[in-house]
């Protein structure tokens, strides 16, 4: 009898230097980037796995990834008597493998003689920078029903999209009959499929690849060590290459997903949570997304306008006005504060009185967000100080631009990790 909890292993991919987040990623792996106020991106696929009793994952990792490694050990334990386990590999060097990993197939490649040391029958290769609630036991069951090697997850997207994914075509059987990897406009109307009626009515008539891969075991050993054995990445080399030699299915998913490549689609996903209805569900019995239980006070919010607005535990609110914002854990916020269309990540630890006082008169301001400030279409990254009467008001009019103290992308002001600005500081 098939049981997903023996029979199948993820890995987690921690993806490279993840340039496209930086700031972001300036001292932290991708997957260890905060998100929704609380959680690590890592706890998303991780959560995934566990919703769908998968329970036996390794995160692959290369850069920065102290932070990860530490929010792994000290968040996902599942006792000395069952055979779960989230366990961080890292790259390393060896006689066989003197490199650093240089894709997502040569991370998996160069992390097999640990991966197979354990029984499975199937291996679930996820991302780790991505924001969607999927049932995995669905899309394993699809691929055993249609006897598949491999299975990719598959998702409809807009010609807008099409040429930043991976592009497939598949018959009426779902076996996928041609791959393109980030096809330019005007190949695209050779590429359109058949999605459905409800994908169709939205313009969404392209299937993209979603980065998420079942394998069957024998398959993917073959695939890594004597078929492609010098390729170094799925999207762009095994998977085009593969449609021809194995039996390769698209899984397709139609729910909420999105691909936290960049600072701005970081931005619009954590600010698409504070809608009335969000689309990625936080408030979900069948779907929890698991982090670090942190044992933290509730948060205390004191003569503050609040609309549309997460606040994480252990935040002390005194502002003006929150809207449309993410407050993360710890958060100070100052009288008069005002705050609009922002995440502000919050801080890792709390000041005593005495540090306060001192710092008061060093004139260095407090951890936090000061009084009387106005904070829009910014990102505000851990344990930043921002003094009184200080001003970042991000939009498209602001240029791209990288400063000791923040970034600019796309109109977003990143306030980076630790920065301090001083009172009446002023980006806008």
């Amino acid at each position: 009898m098939f049981n997903i909890s023996t029979s199948v292993l993820a890995v987690i991919l921690g993806g490279g230097a993840g340039t496209r987040l930086y700031p972001l990623t300036a001292s932290r792996s991708k997957p260890a980037v905060p998100i929704a106020g609380k959680y690590r991106l890592v706890d998303i696929p991780i959560s995934n796995c566990i919703n769908s009793n998968i329970r036996r994952m390794f995160v692959l990792t290369q850069f920065n990834s102290a932070s990860l490694n530490k929010h792994i050990k000290n968040t996902y334990n599942f006792g000395a008597f069952g055979s779960g386990f989230v366990d961080i590999l890292a790259a390393e060097q060896t006689p066989d493998n003197p490199g650093w990993f240089q894709g997502t197939a040569d991370a998996v490649r160069q992390s097999m003689r640990h991966i197979y040391n354990f029984e499975f029958e199937y291996i679930l290769i996820l991302s780790g920078d991505q924001l969607y609630q999927m049932d995995f036991a669905e899309m394993i069951e699809a691929h055993r029903e249609k006897g598949a090697e491999i299975t990719i997850a598959t998702i409809p997207v807009a010609e807008r999209e099409a040429s930043d994914f991976g592009i497939l075509k598949v018959d009426d059987d779902q076996l996928i009959t041609s791959f393109i990897e980030k096809p330019k406009k005007e190949l695209l109307p050779d590429w359109a499929s058949d999605t459905g009626d409800e994908m169709k009515k939205t313009g969404r008539n392209y299937l993209a690849s979603m980065g998420i891969y079942i394998f069957n075991r024998d398959t993917l050993f073959e695939i890594l060590k004597e078929t492609f054995p010098d390729y170094p990445d799925f999207g762009k080399e095994i998977m085009p290459q593969s449609i021809n030699k194995y039996k390769v299915v698209s899984y397709q998913y139609d729910g909420y997903w999105t691909d936290i490549g960049n600072i701005y689609s970081f931005f619009e996903a954590n600010i698409a949570l504070t809608e009335d209805i969000p689309p990625f569900n936080l408030f979900d019995n069948n779907n929890r997304i698991y982090t670090r239980s942190r044992m933290l006070p509730p948060a205390k919010i004191s003569g503050t306008m609040v609309d549309n607005t997460i606040v994480a535990e252990g935040s002390i609110v005194l502002g003006s006005s929150l809207k449309n914002s993410v407050i993360g854990l710890r958060s100070r916020v100052g009288a008069g504060t005002t705050i609009e269309n922002a995440y502000v990540m919050g801080n890792d630890f709390y000041e005593t009185l005495e540090i306060m006082e001192r710092n008061r008169q060093k004139n260095k301001p407090e951890l936090g967000i000061g009084a009387r400030c106005f904070i829009k279409n910014a990102l505000i990254d851990k344990n930043a100080r921002i003094g009184d009467d200080v001003k970042v008001i991000g939009g498209p009019h602001l240029e791209n631009t990288d400063h000791p103290l923040y970034t600019i992308k796309d109109g977003i002001i990143v306030v980076k990790k630790g920065a301090v600005l001083n009172n009446g500081f002023e980006i806008s």
